[in-house]
């Protein structure tokens, strides 16, 4: 709980992966993917409940072996390649009788995040009284020397801007979603279905701590990462 508001903590896990198959009970670094995001969220200081949402019962066993509630179990259609992220959120919102202030959203595929960057976005939202806020990283390659190319294989940026930038260091500071902590007021995500929206607040995160696993490279870099801290 912070300053009055209850707070729910939904981890969400399918059960299928195209790029690495059973990703979220991979071991990286010893421990099920879906360990490492449980850990940390049960280390903050606002979440007032963990729950875990998910199709496959074995996720659901790793999960709770790990301590995480598992009250439901995800219907298979909200389970699909296909699935908009934001259903299972709201399916895990209506599924549970109690009634929470805000949700967190903290997906299993970015375990370099700590509690820190939880608490921090959660708290990020509540004082600058905003309806949601989500974090974010500076992108490594910027979209300012970017190009696109038309069929006769000639290029254009894909950004217009007034003058030519040639330093890196004079290029204007642009951010990427890094997938690591959703933070919402539950009545306005029910009302929006989205995290993102011209009431969105940004909380930065650095890079070293923002890498979502998509492949075998970002795993394999993740894994190196944890091997190194514990």
């Amino acid at each position: 709980m912070i300053d009055g508001q209850k707070v729910l903590g939904i981890i969400p896990a399918r059960g299928g992966s195209k790029t690495i198959p059973r990703k979220n009970l991979k071991l990286l670094a010893g421990k099920p993917l879906i360990a490492w995001t449980i850990e940390e969220a049960h280390k903050s200081q606002y979440i007032d409940r963990l729950v875990f949402s998910s199709e496959d019962a074995e996720i659901i066993r790793v999960a709770k072996e790990w301590g995480c509630e598992a009250p439901f179990v995800r219907p298979a259609h909200l389970a699909e390649d296909e699935t908009p992220g934001i259903e299972p959120v709201i399916h895990a919102i209506n599924s549970i009788r109690e009634k929470y202030d805000y949700i967190v959203l903290l997906q299993p595929t970015s375990p370099l995040r700590t509690v820190n960057d939880i608490d921090d976005c959660i708290s990020c939202c509540i004082q600058e009284a905003a309806p949601v806020c989500v974090s974010v990283s500076v992108v490594n390659k910027s979209p300012y020397w970017m190009y696109t190319l038309n069929e006769h294989q000639k290029i254009f940026p894909l950004m217009q801007i007034e003058h030519s930038i040639e330093r890196r260091q004079d290029l204007p500071p642009v951010y990427e979603l890094n997938g690591a902590v959703y933070v919402a007021q539950t009545d306005y995500l029910l009302r929006e279905k989205s995290f993102i929206g011209d009431k969105t607040l940004a909380y930065i995160m650095p890079a070293d701590r923002s890498r979502d696993i998509d492949n075998e490279m970002d795993f394999i870099y993740c894994e190196i990462i944890k091997s190194l801290l514990i």
